[in-house]
């Protein structure tokens, strides 16, 4: 058996080709929307994908499941549980076969054995691998977002990222009886999942990429716990806002996922002449250069692991938009453009990275203002309104006395609401998502902003005691 991991770092996301190596076929789990990767890997190894399949309907990136089915020639499988706004609009995937639990996937000597593990999402699937060429009992569990290394997939995204009110509750029982559907199976039992650390789907994924059942048994809290309600009361416990795109992803993995457009070229003057015809200009630098010189009414959504759960949350899926870079930054922005179309974010027009950033049109670069942790207490004594864009499980650990709790992710849809607060201090855990949060509020025609350099953790390490809960 060949056993391929494809691992997206921005996307803390694992996807998986296996193959029978007597016959050539392959399997490919959990595509993202660009199949390429999965082709090549295919044709790296000499095998042809014969069969597509996902463990759920995905709330973090587009699906490329029915993409590669189709450059692939191969069958189409996805999950036949769920129902009503838990399931697939079957009328867009029209060849598709549907999976239910009990079934068997056979690919040469490795067969798949399908289990309904419903909790993180009611469709969701998880695999069970045998490779018959060396024995008749599994080897591994493809988990998908049912149990990760050191948790499990968090049951409250229907809820909260999908708007299917009241159904937090009864997911964690779903979970919590999948979990025990995994008593049965030996310690040895490898387990691939489908997310690793930094990733929204649960709040606290282990970094190495596959574990044991034997070991998560000793170390997975989840697998520890016997009561039912305590279990419920702890997975939704501390569970981060999830980011602001995962309602689009969510219908658009269940509806069909549109065709990815093609990289659009353009050169420098005519992506200058797009903003200033009102395209958004979206800067990729660090925000210490963003914050000494921009372009009026753009955003800073910095380079780094979490550029693609921020830029989600803050750069609107409808309007057009330029990647603003440095010339050192060109090659990693426009891979940057290319995997913001995973989260579908199509309407990039290209990157824009002159020698030197100049105003476009009339007027200067605009600056943004920093002060530090300790001046909280000046700028509250002001009438500045202090602004914590941190999660709110961050919040309820403790806070700043007097703050307002806005999270990054719900920022845009809840603007108007700050529209009369006056001057505003904006800060999070470290200084980051405050620098993004900042640049949002003044593209957005707040005046009178400023970033507070170090956030939450620098105004405690100043002596400052905070307020814990609500």
């Amino acid at each position: 058996m060949l056993l391929r991991r494809l691992y997206h770092d921005r996307l803390a996301q694992a996807g998986y080709l296996f193959a029978c190596q007597a016959t050539g076929e392959a399997i490919v789990v959990d595509p993202l929307r660009d199949p390429t990767p999965y082709l090549e890997a295919a044709r790296q190894e000499g095998v042809s994908i014969t069969m597509v399949t996902e463990t759920h309907i995905h709330a973090d990136f587009l699906s490329g499941a029915a993409a590669l089915s189709a450059a692939a020639d191969a069958r189409l499988l996805l999950s036949g549980e769920g129902n009503g706004a838990a399931s697939y609009d079957w009328s867009a995937f029209p060849g598709a076969q549907r999976l239910r639990d009990g079934d068997r996937l056979q690919l040469g000597k490795i067969q798949l054995d399908v289990m309904h593990v419903p909790g993180h999402t009611p469709e969701h699937l998880a695999f069970l691998v045998t490779d018959s060429a060396t024995g008749d009992t599994p080897m591994g569990l493809l988990s998908g977002d049912f149990l990760f290394v050191g948790d499990v997939g968090r049951p409250d995204l229907l809820e909260r990222a999908a708007g299917m009110q009241g159904t937090m509750a009864e997911s964690a029982r779903q979970l919590f009886a999948s979990l025990r559907r995994l008593a049965t199976l030996p310690d040895y039992l490898q387990i691939w999942p489908g997310h690793g650390a930094g990733s929204a789907c649960g709040k606290a994924l282990g970094a190495v990429p596959q574990s044991t059942l034997g070991y998560e048994r000793r170390t997975n809290w989840a697998l520890g716990i016997t009561s039912e309600e305590e279990f419920v009361t702890r997975v939704l416990a501390g569970q981060p806002e999830p980011p602001a795109y995962f309602a689009r992803m969510k219908r658009l993995n269940a509806a069909g996922v549109p065709h990815a457009p093609s990289p659009r070229a353009s050169n420098d003057e005519k992506l200058r002449e797009a903003i200033a015809h009102g395209a958004l200009a979206v800067d990729v630098r660090p925000s210490t250069e963003f914050a000494t010189g921009h372009l009026p009414c753009s955003i800073n959504v910095p380079l780094g692991n979490s550029f693609l759960g921020w830029a989600g949350s803050v750069v609107p899926p409808e309007r057009d938009f330029v990647l603003v870079a440095t010339p050192a930054l060109r090659v990693a922005a426009e891979q940057a453009a290319r995997e913001l179309r995973l989260i579908g974010l199509d309407r990039v027009l290209g990157v824009l990275a002159p020698d030197r950033l100049e105003p476009i049109g009339a007027g200067a670069l605009a600056t943004l203002s920093s002060i530090p942790a300790s001046a909280l207490a000046s700028e509250a004594g002001r009438g500045a309104t202090v602004l914590d864009v941190r999660n709110r499980s961050e919040w309820d650990e403790g806070h700043v006395p007097g703050a307002r709790l806005v999270p990054l992710a719900e920022l845009n849809a809840r603007l108007e609401e700050l529209r009369d607060t006056g001057p505003i201090a904006v800060h999070c855990q470290s200084g980051a998502r405050s620098a993004v949060a900042a640049s949002v509020l003044r593209a957005a025609g707040f005046a009178d902003v400023t970033n507070v350099d170090g956030g939450y953790t620098a105004w405690l390490r100043a002596g400052n005691s905070p307020t814990a809960g609500d």
